[in-house]
């Protein structure tokens, strides 16, 4: 039945904001020889398409605040969809700082929250220029974030809050979700539910990709990018 296979990117294809390996280049190649496929992915369509390799497939970027379509005659990859919502950077920025002296996350590198031309926010619990080694070793597990994530969406009610990338939380003006994008690229291109199979890492509680792992799409699990050819190989 499956027609489309969706991809997250970190922690699914690759480790986070690292290039696609030439392994998993070539399990996507397989698919991409039978199956269409589309990214959706938390970070901006340019930047997940350079972290492809430039790769020819769709992307889908800020949990649907962006699309980019590839163009098989030019090989680029052509953005058709930039939304930009309002964002109050003040209150914000406010509630990032009582949330950082409640939990002890005074300590960061560069910039305490992140503010995205589309309306969406990061709050980088490690600040904007943290050392990739560090954001990694941070919170392999998720488990530090998953404990106060519940209070995070609290304190941040118009947003859609998840747990996202190695140590940050990203927040996402509402209704705009990975299911949400999901749904409207298979709505503009004739794609049932049934037909589709999303592959992700960030199916937990409060994961970005938790609101697809609980959806009627089907799923495949990804616990350590490296095994990709395994989980999917019976579909090459």
């Amino acid at each position: 039945m499956v027609k489309l296979i969706a991809f997250d990117l970190d922690g699914t294809l690759t480790q986070h904001k690292t290039p696609l390996e030439e392994e998993n280049r070539r399990v996507l190649d397989a698919l991409r020889a039978k199956y269409a496929m589309v990214m959706v992915g938390a970070g901006a369509v340019m930047r997940i398409h350079r972290q492809l390799g430039n790769y020819p497939i769709d992307v889908i970027g800020n949990y649907g605040l962006e699309y980019g379509e590839y163009d098989d005659i030019s090989k680029e990859l052509v953005v058709k969809r930039s939304t930009v919502l309002p964002c109050d950077r003040g209150r914000v920025s406010e509630r990032v700082a009582f949330f950082r002296n409640k939990y002890g996350f005074t300590d960061y590198s560069g910039d305490s929250v992140e503010f995205h031309a589309s309306g969406a926010v990061t709050l980088p619990i490690l600040g904007t220029k943290a050392k990739q080694e560090d954001k990694l070793a941070f919170d392999p597990d998720r488990s530090k974030r998953r404990a106060i994530w519940r209070e995070a969406a609290t304190l941040f009610p118009e947003y859609r809050v998840f747990i996202g990338g190695s140590s940050s939380f990203d927040m996402i003006p509402e209704p705009y979700d990975k299911k949400y994008a999901l749904e409207l690229y298979c709505r503009e291109r004739g794609f049932k539910h049934n037909e589709v199979l999303f592959v992700g890492d960030d199916y937990g509680e409060g994961g970005n990709d938790e609101p697809i792992y609980l959806s009627d799409f089907g799923f495949r699990r990804i616990d350590d990018y490296r095994t990709l050819g395994k989980i999917l190989n019976d579909l090459i």
